[in-house]
């Protein structure tokens, strides 16, 4: 009763915002060679990752809701790699029972996941209607982890906003839209930057003139009321959870954040001051807030009135709004120093150039999607960087991965589970974050992105980050990679 409860309370706050007016190496090169879980500390945590749209599929069934999803799949289906939608995913609402085995084989200690909003409430809040049907599936699938000895980490928001309420009131532009382990909103960087500056997310919102393929929208304003907006529903959710759960359920609460590592191009102090830059329009914008209640000094100077602002109650209730902060991280890019654009958008408001090549060579490897460059060495970057910013905050990592494409028709099944180079990816990032933790920053866990195959939103299945191969050709059927393989081997508990 208490789990349904409370995840009943938060989405009602989500949705009834009116109220809320050079480093140290420590490793010997044998040490570096036998990485494993032992030489992590004590209790570290290792996962995988998901989220509802990209897994469950059931779209129609168990009395969910459209979301965003469904309609802009649906309507805009050009507008997604290999024209397709989340209707079925990788079923895992049907298939959750043997996901949990695959985990449990591959000696994993927890499991992030979501809950589709429009599977709770399938027409956005509380006074539409309790769908029980998605409150049994949600409590089946916890019990089924624990009974294996996996722990939940849950996500309240994964970019899925019930259609209802995008009808309704326009998303995230309303301020009326606002287990142990949860955490309230994932990435809102990317629904922010995604969904209201380049308008490549639904609901596709942006300037015409960045992009006449827009739905209309501002790609100098509605951004920065967006992601507002959704730390003040991060917010929301957290003062019910900390009044009305927490001292009984003993558990924590958090976000999780999204942030590339900025390089800067040169030696110069212009391409450093971008660097800077760079990192605070992306991570400060959500980060600084959380831990002072205000918007980075750079971005109120170079955003200014567009930016909007907390009123003392707002910005004492963001201020220290989380137990702990997870982190997604991909990629690093260069940053150079570049003048003021002619028109305000977030996507130039930093006055820094993302930059991949340097004297003719890239940052690093290119996989999958085309934003994705190999760079291990960025998390620990990132990792100091949050630690001597941000006051060393208790740190998960809730995503790392990479994602491959296959282009050769003729390549089996078993070709394509050969994935070295993601085994290879993710012990460097592996080594980089011990380094880190070494050094004194706070980090408790690790989840992998992805336990699976899976729908990649605007990539659709066409880009395939998963440990285990999803077969979309024969019944969905998951097939280990060498990856998954040495996920087991590095886990294993002697």
């Amino acid at each position: 009763m208490a789990r349904k409860g409370f995840i009943l309370l938060v989405f009602l706050a989500l949705t009834t915002l009116s109220s809320i007016g050079s480093a140290q190496q420590h490793s010997s090169v044998a040490e570096v060679l036998s990485l494993n879980r032992s030489t992590f500390p004590t209790g570290f945590v290792f996962g995988t990752a998901s989220s509802a749209y990209q897994y469950e599929g059931a779209a129609n069934e168990g009395g969910r809701g459209p979301s965003i999803w469904d309609a802009y799949t649906h309507k805009y289906p050009d507008k997604i790699r290999g024209v397709s939608n989340g209707d079925v995913a990788v079923d895992q609402y049907h298939r959750y029972k043997e996901d949990i085995q695959i985990m449990k084989n591959m000696n994993l200690d927890a499991y992030r996941f979501s809950i589709s909003w429009s599977r709770i409430l399938p027409n956005g809040k509380l006074s539409g209607g309790v769908n029980p049907e998605g409150i049994r599936y949600y409590n089946n699938l916890i019990d089924n982890l624990l009974a294996n000895g996996i722990e939940p980490y849950v996500t309240l928001f994964h970019w899925d906003l019930p259609q209802a309420l995008e009808e309704e009131y326009g998303g995230f532009l309303s301020r009326r839209v606002v287990v142990k382990y949860w955490i309230t909103l994932n990435e809102p960087w990317s629904y922010s930057n995604s969904g209201y500056a380049v308008g490549s997310f639904p609901p596709g919102r942006c300037s015409k003139w960045l992009d006449s393929t827009c739905f209309g929208g501002d790609s100098g304003t509605e951004p920065y009321i967006a992601a507002h907006n959704q730390l003040l529903a991060h917010a929301a959710a957290v003062h019910v959870y900390k009044k009305k759960f927490q001292n009984t359920q003993k558990g924590l609460i958090g976000i999780t954040l999204n942030s590339n590592w900025y390089e800067p191009y040169s030696n110069s102090q212009a391409d450093k001051d971008a660097a800077i830059r760079a990192v605070e329009f992306m991570f400060g914008w959500y980060m600084e807030p959380l831990t002072t209640g205000r918007y980075p000094k750079n971005m109120r100077c170079l955003v200014g009135k567009r930016l909007p602002k907390f009123s003392k109650h707002e910005a004492k209730l963001v201020a220290g709004s989380i137990d702990f902060v997870g982190l997604n991280y991909y990629t690093t890019y260069y940053a150079a120093n570049a003048s003021k654009a002619n028109k305000p958008s977030y996507t130039t408001d930093a006055n820094a150039n993302e930059i991949t090549i340097r004297n003719g060579v890239s940052i690093g490897p290119q996989f999958g999607p085309s934003w994705l460059y190999v760079y291990p060495k960025g998390i620990r970057e990132l990792l100091l960087y949050t630690n001597k910013v941000y006051n060393n905050p208790l740190i998960y990592i809730t995503e790392n991965g990479m994602g491959d494409i296959y282009t050769d028709p003729t390549l089996s099944v078993e070709e394509m589970l050969q994935d070295t180079y993601r085994i290879d990816y993710f012990y460097r990032h592996l080594y980089y974050l011990l380094s880190a933790i070494r050094d004194g920053v706070k980090i408790k866990g690790y989840f992998a992105w992805s336990l699976l195959d899976n729908f990649e939103w605007k990539d659709g299945y066409v880009v395939r980050f998963g440990l285990n191969f999803v077969d979309y050709k024969s019944g969905l059927k998951r097939h280990a990679k060498q990856s998954a393989k040495w996920f087991k081997a590095f886990l294993r508990k002697d």
